[in-house]
């Protein structure tokens, strides 16, 4: 066999592996979906943020959300903090990078919304502060992580951790969590 073939393969089969071993994340997955509907039920949001590829995929989940998954139905209201280039660019000139999402959750997070804080480390300063504002403003935190879950983990109450150091391997499952969750929410919502 080829040798890059083999290796394309080799690669998937890994990817397939992870994927499998996060069946053991269906508890806090299952506590995602409850804590999601009922803040959409009671009138609160969602806000996302994470950066580089955790950026695109809170992106992802609020195009999900708003969107559809596979009805066509009433929009979630969700909102990424990482689409506005003149509110991030300004706060990482008059502020600094690791405000980016502290400053916008001071003024947007709400008692009763749910933010969902992503990333693959789990130690990403901005996303850290970006919670613990969030925290302070009444939020419930749902959090996408790797490695062994960080700083982050001890400041979620629905950690999501993926258990492997590979950043890009993290990034697939996190894809895999996030679409079962908007699906599920998209599900429950309108069986109400």
């Amino acid at each position: 066999m080829d040798k890059k073939i083999q290796d394309i393969e080799n690669e998937i089969k890994s990817s397939a592996i992870i994927i499998e071993e996060s069946v053991k994340l269906s508890p806090k997955i299952n506590d995602a979906i409850d804590l999601i509907v009922e803040c959409i039920r009671n009138g609160n949001k969602i806000v996302l943020f994470g950066n580089g590829g955790s950026a695109a995929d809170s992106q992802h989940i609020a195009a999900e959300l708003i969107g559809k998954m596979t009805q066509i139905r009433q929009s979630f209201p969700a909102i990424a903090l990482t689409t506005d280039t003149s509110v991030i660019t300004s706060l990482s000139n008059d502020f600094n990078y690791e405000k980016i999402f502290e400053r916008q959750c001071e003024s947007l997070v709400k008692n009763g919304d749910i933010v969902i804080g992503i990333s693959t480390s789990g130690n990403s300063e901005n996303v850290i502060r970006g919670i613990k504002m969030a925290k302070k403003n009444g939020a419930t935190i749902i959090s996408l992580l790797g490695n062994n879950g960080g700083k982050i983990k001890r400041l979620s109450d629905v950690p999501i951790t993926v258990g492997s150091t590979s950043t890009q391997k993290i990034q697939e499952v996190h894809r895999v969590i996030y679409h079962i969750i908007c699906q599920m929410v998209e599900k429950e919502i309108i069986q109400k």
